[in-house]
């Protein structure tokens, strides 16, 4: 059970854990990616007495962490590039002694780290254009305290109201600008008997009329780091590795909010550097469209656990080792499909349907030999909707049955004996009645045009006798004759995936009058990619007729392709 702890302590003491190794961060921590201007505001609004946001601490100690979770200490120096934003290298993970590092940095490092680079750090640069490496221009951060030379901003929004900014002139520093870093170096500044003589000191340099000014900045400020309690943290027992990740999930704030698989992929590039390019390169062609989350999980599938939401060190470096393999495996994948006439972008938002796939080809080289039941469990699990809720427990079913029951093969066997997968007569009913506007419509529909559908055009799923046909009575058929195929006009019997173009062009106009309008080798092509039933008037009036004759085609089409 965790235990939540609410404490507060000055920006020297958190400070001062930081360079103890005392305050650490976990993996799955971003990149430092704050620039000079948010650093500078936030010793703004510090002066002007904004309270700093609640940070979110974890208490690790040898019960909750295992010897691969590892965390990074926070930066000792920084480099900025001409834009002034943080080109900083990767954190270094290691394990931690929890007699020193006891406390993980949740919520508010990036705060954190641009208080310590501000007062601790002797190595902030800045370059003049983006290189590799580190380096360039050292910079410091002062503040003026000669009230004449401010240049006000107070007319602009979100401005700043001290002047307060890094400079790389470090040769040219006016003698009435005060270095933070001065705060820490000398430590007279935090003794609170010795500070007025500091301070005083400090401000030798700066004009009589502006000496009231600079002493009651530098006073507030010493004041503002070294006697106030500003960091105020809760801080989390009691937790493990996941469930840490799930709050920082939760709780993260700063800047823009990051997704699990953001910061699951953060933590992978922290064991594999060249991750991201690596995925990069496969994420294209084929898998265009895909996210990284889909190599995160069929990783997860293939060598850790997929029930859990991060990458361990060892699940990386799985991954890294066999990465030509896994790559060979989705070339694999992609070429099977298309043999199938199934595209492998058409999986681009839906891809957990296809990792149970790249186990089977990944474990069993004669994968092949099963391709018609692979392509039944896909139309299978689309149309049955196997991935609907419990995405990674349906996974791990998957993988288990396919290793435990079928060594390694995914076979009709293994989808009979499965209820999520057996065909059932209530299931094709239903099939048979959803709705235009369905997605699991579409899918049949795109599975039943696999045969003749060109990849190079675009298709809709429209109606075949059209909607607005249905506004006006045949004068044959009676009013309850004529409200049930008001009924039915919206159901998959009268749906059909259409070329965009001819539907377009046809205007609403009655199936009738297209058909019959059009040439003999385009109404034999028609009726044959249309499923339309033989002998079955395509007159409005008939629709009734057409509506159970078609349906009962596409049952049988519908079946089929589920075998």
């Amino acid at each position: 059970m965790s235990i939540l702890k609410d404490e507060s302590i000055t920006i020297y003491e958190a400070l001062q854990n930081i360079e103890k190794g005392k305050y650490v961060m976990p993996a799955f921590q971003r990149q430092y990616v704050w620039n000079m201007s948010q650093i500078e505001k936030l010793w703004d609004s510090i002066l002007l007495g904004y309270p700093i946001s609640t940070f979110l601490f974890w208490h690790v100690d040898d019960e909750n962490i295992t010897r691969d979770t590892y965390f990074c200490s926070f930066l000792k120096e920084c480099t900025f590039n001409a834009q002034k934003k943080s080109v900083s290298p990767n954190y270094e993970l290691s394990a931690i002694n929890t007699t020193i590092s006891d406390t993980a940095v949740l919520d508010g490092q990036q705060r954190l780290t641009s208080l310590y680079l501000s007062l601790f750090s002797d190595d902030i640069f800045i370059r003049d254009r983006y290189e590799r490496g580190q380096g360039g221009k050292f910079t410091k951060l002062l503040i003026e305290l000669d009230e004449n030379k401010i240049e006000s901003e107070s007319t602009e929004f979100n401005s700043k109201k001290f002047d307060i900014a890094f400079t790389e002139k470090i040769m040219r520093i006016s003698p009435t600008q005060f270095e933070l870093r001065k705060l820490i170096s000398n430590s007279d500044f935090r003794d609170s008997q010795k500070r007025d003589n500091a301070i005083e000191d400090a401000i030798k340099s700066v004009p009589v009329s502006s000496r009231d000014y600079a002493r009651n900045l530098l006073s507030e400020l010493c004041v503002k780091v070294f006697d106030e309690k500003l960091i105020r943290f809760t801080e989390i027992y009691g937790i493990n590795q996941d469930d840490a990740l799930e709050m920082f999930v939760r709780f993260n704030s700063g800047g823009n909010r990051l997704s699990k698989a953001e910061i699951t992929m953060s933590i992978l590039e922290a064991y594999w550097s060249d991750s991201k390019k690596e995925f990069g390169k496969v994420l294209q062609g084929d898998f265009e469209g895909y996210s990284t989350d889909f190599i995160i999980r069929t990783a997860l599938l293939l060598f850790g656990d997929v029930l859990k939401s991060n990458i361990n060190a060892k699940t990386a470096s799985e991954l890294k080792r066999n990465w030509e393999y896994f790559k060979e495996t989705l070339k694999k994948l992609a070429s099977l499909l298309s043999s199938l006439n199934i595209e492998t972008s058409h999986f681009a938002t839906s891809w957990n349907i296809l990792l149970p796939v790249i186990f089977f080809i990944y474990n069993n080289p004669d994968y092949e030999q099963d391709k018609y039941a692979i392509r039944a469990y896909i139309i299978r699990a689309t149309l049955f909707t196997y991935f609907k809720s419990g995405t990674t427990s349906k996974l791990v079913q998957m993988r288990n049955k396919i290793v435990d029951e079928c060594e390694n093969r995914i076979t009709f066997g293994l989808l009979d004996n499965m209820r999520e997968f057996r065909i059932t007569d209530e299931r094709i009913e239903d099939l048979l009645n959803l709705e235009y506007g369905s997605k699991v419509a579409e899918e049949i529909l795109y599975y039943l045009s696999s045969e003749w559908r060109d990849s190079k055009l675009q298709y809709n799923v429209d109606h075949l006798h059209p909607e607005n046909a249905f506004n006006s009575k045949p004068l044959s058929l009676t009013m309850e004759e004529w409200n049930k195929c008001r009924a039915d006009r919206n159901k998959l019997p009268n749906l059909e995936l259409l070329d965009e173009s001819w539907n377009k062009s046809r205007h609403d106009k009655p199936l009738f009058d297209f058909y019959e309008d059009s040439d003999d080798t385009w109404k034999i092509q028609f009726k044959e990619h249309a499923i339309l039933p033989e002998n079955v008037s395509l007159e409005l009036e008939n629709f009734r007729e057409f509506f159970e004759a078609r349906k009962e085609l596409l049952r049988e089409k519908i079946k089929s392709m589920l075998r």
